[in-house]
């Protein structure tokens, strides 16, 4: 498998956080202009990434720490799963995937026509093992947290994004060839959209 570090994610962005909430809106047409590596990163750094100076804590916040959330992006390229540890990125599956991703997901263009899709799934035991048998409120409550941080950076970046989780589960998990214990819950594409 292929390993790659990203560039170090930037602590100050052209825009404050007032604006990026203004700006952002559910797009699902882009331009097919591909994201940069400082792109990918910047968006998965803000969804998932460290935080602390412990190496522990995360940019978005987990119910007890269970961190139960897998984080992954399909391009042109292929699929790659962040590294929240050191800020990267391991190649899984080295062809596009997002045509598949589509048919797995009722057919929703936005998944073939954004350049990069940024792939959600749970471990649900991790947030059984720190909560007991009532956490999957809580993997979902992390879910939202994740993806709203990466449609806030987004719009930071002059970027839009969509999260669809209108998806078939079983045939994503396949597309992407997960693990068992992965379950798919969010599909967001990002990329620059016509004013």
């Amino acid at each position: 498998m292929k390993a790659l570090v990203l560039p170090a994610p930037r602590l100050e962005g052209p825009i404050s956080l007032e604006a990026a909430i203004e700006k952002r809106r559910s797009r699902r047409a882009f331009r097919p202009e591909q994201l940069s590596s400082e792109q990918i990163g910047q968006l998965l750094w803000a969804a998932q990434g460290i935080t602390g100076s412990d190496g522990r804590l995360r940019a978005a916040p987990s119910a007890m720490e269970a961190y139960p959330l897998e984080l992954y992006v399909a391009t042109a390229d292929g699929l790659d799963r962040y590294s929240p540890a050191d800020h990267g990125l391991e190649t899984l599956l080295e062809r596009d995937l997002r045509e598949e991703l589509r048919s797995a997901s009722h057919d929703q263009d936005s998944l073939t026509s954004a350049p990069a899709v940024f792939v959600f799934a749970a471990v649900y035991s991790r947030a059984f093992d720190k909560l007991g048998p009532g956490a999957e409120p809580y993997v979902h409550m992390d879910l939202g947290h994740a993806a709203q941080n990466l449609l806030l950076q987004a719009a930071a970046l002059g970027l839009a994004g969509v999260p669809i989780a209108w998806l078939e589960p079983d045939r994503v998990r396949a597309v992407l060839e997960l693990p068992a214990e992965q379950v798919p819950l969010y599909l967001v594409p990002v990329g620059r959209c016509d004013p």
